[in-house]
């Protein structure tokens, strides 16, 4: 078994959908993807794109995929690599290859200066935060997230008060 771990093409954009929908149905959250292959493409792969992506390869066959950004830490005084998110497909759970993409990931983080590696997981997704916590990742309990989205995010930005 082969794993091959590589940039996202243009010509990923449905594939990576179908992944992110994939991964939303398992979430409990279809619902929610509103994304089309056209705004893949175009916040992915246009000029001034700060997302990248990664496809995952077994055997030749894309297996998974996952999309990270830069961040920055100002208490580190350095950027930090985001992911939003990781993928694998049922099948090919256990075989290693989110392991080889988190590990990707890592090497990347270092070879850019980053300070930090991060990324958020469901607090019922039981299975991943086992794998998280076996490849040395803590969770940030202190910390609790925050998000304005879709009509609240558009009211606040409008408001003057």
């Amino acid at each position: 078994m082969t794993i091959r771990i590589r940039p996202a093409l243009a010509a990923d954009a449905a594939l990576i959908l179908r992944f992110i929908t994939e991964l939303a149905v398992y979430e409990k959250a279809e619902h929610e993807v509103v994304a089309t292959v056209h705004d893949i493409e175009t916040s992915l792969f246009s000029a001034d794109a700060t997302a990248k992506a990664l496809i995952c390869e077994m055997n030749g066959e894309p297996v998974g995929f996952s999309v990270y950004f830069f961040s920055y830490s100002t208490w580190l005084g350095k950027p930090g690599l985001y992911l939003e998110d990781l993928y694998v497909s049922p099948a090919s759970r256990g075989s290693g290859a989110g392991k080889q993409m988190l590990r990707h990931l890592a090497r990347l983080a270092c070879e850019t200066g980053c300070g930090r590696f991060e990324w958020s997981v469901l607090d019922w997704n039981a299975p991943a935060i086992g794998f998280y916590e076996a490849i040395g990742a803590s969770a940030q309990s202190e910390w609790v997230r925050y998000r304005l989205a879709g009509e609240a995010l558009t009211a606040f930005a409008a408001s003057t008060d």
